[in-house]
C-alpha cells in the first residue's frame, strides 16, 4: 500500500532545478510536487562503498535536498570494481570526500553533509539526527544492528540492504509507520542470536554490478517513501539471484514476540512446529525424514550434516509447497531461522519439525 509522503514540499524549485529534473516532474503520480518534496528531504546514507556509491549518485541526481553520508574509511584500489562513486585518483582519500564531489557535479543544489566517523551506539542518534529517512548500506551485521536500534529509536524508516557474492537482499524497517500499517523492524528479519560469524566480501567476492542494481532499488524505495508514491518494500523482502536472473519476494510480518498473543498452544496451532534433540536425528533419517539445511551458502560453505539438502531460508519462505509434503527436519545455526522455515512449510502441508540448537548443537554432539 502506498503511504502519506514522508515530508512537506518546499514552496518552489530554482529555475535551474526544474530545468534538471523535468523528467521527473512529467511522471504521473510524482510530479512537481514530488520534485519539491525531494528537494526538501533529508536522507542519511551509512556506508559510501559497494551499496551507498550507487545509491549517492541515484539521490543526488533524483534532487534529495541534503544527504548525510557517514562513513569513516578511505577508498582501497580493490574497491573500484564495484564502488561507482570512487575514481583512481581517489585511493586513499576518505570514501566521504568522493561523496562530496560526485553529488556537486549532479547536483549543485544538494548539500551533502560529509561525517567521516563510524557509526556506533553511543554517536548513532546524533549522527543520523534531522534525517527523514535512513539507507544502510554498510557491510558487518554488527554495524547493521546498530543503525536499525537508532532508527527504532528514532522512529525513522530505515531502507535496508545487503548484498553478498551473487545473491542481495532488500527490504524497508519502520518501527513506527504511518497510515496504520504494521511496524516492521529487523530483528522480525534476523531475530537476535540469528545470525552467527558471516565471511567477509574479502573472503567470498562480491559481484560488482549487483551492487548497482540493489544500489538503485534502495534509490527507488527512499524516493518513494520521501514522495508518498507506490507500493514500498515495508513487510516484504525482496531476494535477487544475479546469477540466475531471477527475483522473488517474501512476506515479512511482525514477529509473535513483538505481539500481544492470544492464549493458545501448539496443539491448536498446526504451524508451530516440534524441536527434536540431536540424539533423535538418526531414528528421523531412518525412518525416512528429509534433512533441509536453510542456512546462507556461505555458512553451508564450511559444512553441513551428511544428507541434508540446502536451500535458503528466503528461498523457502517464498515458495514452501515446493519442498513437498512429508517429513522434513529443518536445521540453521541454532534453531530460530529453522522454526521461520518449519512453520511455513507446517502451513503448506508438510510435516516440519525444527533439530534443536541446530548446527552448533549437532557439532557440539560430535565434540562430545
Amino acid at each position: 500500500m502506498a503511504l502519506s509522503p514522508l515530508v512537506d514540499p518546499v514552496d518552489t524549485l530554482s529555475d535551474a532545478e526544474r530545468a534538471r529534473t523535468a523528467r521527473h516532474q512529467v511522471l504521473a503520480g510524482l510530479g512537481e510536487i514530488g520534485q519539491r518534496r525531494l528537494r526538501a528531504a533529508h536522507i542519511a546514507v551509512v556506508g559510501a562503498g559497494g551499496l551507498g556509491a550507487p545509491v549517492v549518485l541515484a539521490l543526488a541526481a533524483a534532487g534529495v535536498g541534503t544527504l548525510t553520508i557517514i562513513d569513516d574509511d578511505v577508498v582501497e584500489l580493490s574497491n573500484l570494481q564495484r564502488q561507482v562513486m570512487h575514481r583512481l585518483g581517489d585511493v586513499g582519500d576518505p570514501k566521504v570526500d568522493s561523496a562530496v564531489r560526485v553529488a556537486a557535479d549532479l547536483s549543485p543544489e544538494t548539500t551533502v553533509r560529509a561525517m567521516r566517523e563510524r557509526i556506533a551506539d553511543e554517536n548513532a542518534d546524533a549522527l543520523l539526527a534531522g534525517a527523514d529517512l535512513v539507507i544502510d548500506g554498510t557491510d558487518t551485521f554488527d554495524t547493521r544492528l546498530v543503525v536499525a536500534a537508532a532508527t527504532e529509536r528514532l522512529g525513522i524508516p530505515l531502507v535496508w540492504g545487503v548484498i553478498q557474492e551473487f545473491a542481495a537482499q532488500i527490504t524497508v524497517f519502520w518501527s513506527a509507520p504511518s497510515d496504520g500499517a504494521d511496524a516492521v523492524v529487523l530483528g522480525d528479519l534476523y531475530p537476535p542470536g540469528s545470525v552467527g560469524e558471516l565471511p567477509t566480501c574479502a573472503a567470498v567476492g562480491v559481484f560488482g554490478a549487483l551492487c548497482l542494481q540493489a544500489g538503485a532499488i534502495l534509490s527507488m524505495e527512499a524516493i518513494k517513501l520521501i514522495t508518498g508514491i507506490g507500493d514500498p518494500l515495508l513487510g516484504r523482502v525482496l531476494v535477487i539471484d544475479a546469477l540466475r536472473a531471477k527475483t522473488s519476494e517474501v512476506p515479512l510480518r511482525p514477529s509473535r514476540a513483538r505481539k500481544t498473543p492470544a492464549p493458545t498452544t501448539a496443539a491448536a496451532d498446526p504451524t508451530i512446529p516440534v524441536e527434536i534433540p540431536v540424539a533423535a536425528l538418526s531414528a528421523e533419517t531412518v525412518a525416512g525424514a528429509r534433512l533441509l539445511d536453510v542456512r546462507e551458502d556461505a555458512e553451508v560453505a564450511t559444512g553441513t550434516i551428511p544428507g541434508a539438502r540446502h536451500v535458503p531460508l528466503a528461498q523457502v519462505l517464498a515458495e514452501p509447497s515446493a519442498l513437498g509434503a512429508g517429513r522434513i527436519v529443518v536445521i540453521c545455526q541454532a534453531g530460530v531461522r529453522a522454526r521461520r522455515a518449519a512453520a511455513a512449510l507446517r502451513a503448506a502441508g508438510a510435516d516440519a519439525v525444527v533439530l534443536a540448537g541446530g548446527m552448533d548443537a549437532w557439532a557440539a554432539e560430535r565434540v562430545s
